[in-house]
């Protein structure tokens, strides 16, 4: 089974690109962040006509994130609990039926955090910790589950072409980087981290010609269960979309799970 996320920042203004990508990738799940669209609008036919199913939590302008599977989706919930103030549509998860049982998805798009000296910063590490908080209940359920999404946060300096241009980025904070370590911590596995050492990257911003220049970095992430880790069979990155006509500036991540 190939299970993706991308940010696909405007599902509607990039809804040709996203289609023209399921059809080359045919992924049998994909976790969408930046939807940018409210739940009735979203262009849900053009990809249900490619034998997808969908669930999203959307949000009119930004944020708003979906997941599209081949399979049914059970169990849908939308929105991180521990703030019941909290309006940014930024986390769904479902369940879908395989044949060796549950597979738990959660999809999510993680506080950008900048500027660092606006409620911004303190707003992502308090999402960061309900988001531990999260993980650490579904994670007592022992079963496979895959947290992914645009976590905007760059784990290490390999995961940035020039890491010193990020010291004073939200996504690159030593207290951004200790949060998603704790997630770590609680027994997840970095897909791609566990399978390769290589500077890879996953997004590059449209200013500068970072893409030209290969200026990118590494913050979108599949972390594992250990359930999950035990099915792993693959890892990628399909960087060559960020080179399509009207490109999103991330590009699709995926695994392979033997399930």
């Amino acid at each position: 089974m190939k299970i993706a996320t991308w940010n696909i920042n405007g599902v509607k203004a990039r809804i040709e690109t996203l289609t023209a990508w399921l059809r080359e990738a045919s992924p049998d799940i994909v976790a969408l962040q930046e939807i940018k669209s409210v739940d009735e609008a979203f262009p849900r036919g053009a990809i249900e006509s490619l034998g997808y199913n969908v669930a999203t939590h959307g949000q009119k302008g930004f944020n708003g994130v979906a997941i599209l599977s081949k399979l049914p989706l059970e169990d849908v919930s939308r929105g991180l609990p521990g703030d019941p103030d909290d309006v940014q549509s930024r986390y769904i998860e479902a369940v879908v039926s395989v044949p060796s049982g549950a597979l738990r998805i959660g999809g999510l798009y993680l506080p950008n955090g900048n500027p660092l000296d606006s409620e911004k910063f303190p707003y992502k590490l308090a999402w960061m910790r309900r988001l531990e908080a999260h993980a650490a209940v579904q994670l007592a359920f022992e079963e496979p589950f895959v947290l992914l999404g645009d976590y905007n946060v760059i784990p290490e300096p390999i995961d940035a072409r020039t890491p010193e241009a990020w010291l004073g980025d939200a996504l690159f904070q030593p207290e951004s980087r200790e949060a998603f370590r704790r997630l770590q911590n609680l027994g997840f596995t970095d897909a791609l981290r566990s399978t390769t050492e290589a500077q890879l990257f996953t997004f590059w911003d449209y200013q500068a010609g970072s893409w030209p220049r290969n200026e990118g970095i590494r913050i979108d992430h599949i972390l594992l269960s250990p359930q999950a880790t035990d099915r792993l069979k693959g890892v990628g990155i399909d960087k060559h979309v960020r080179g399509w006509e009207k490109p999103s500036d991330h590009v699709p991540v995926w695994v392979e799970l033997d399930v």
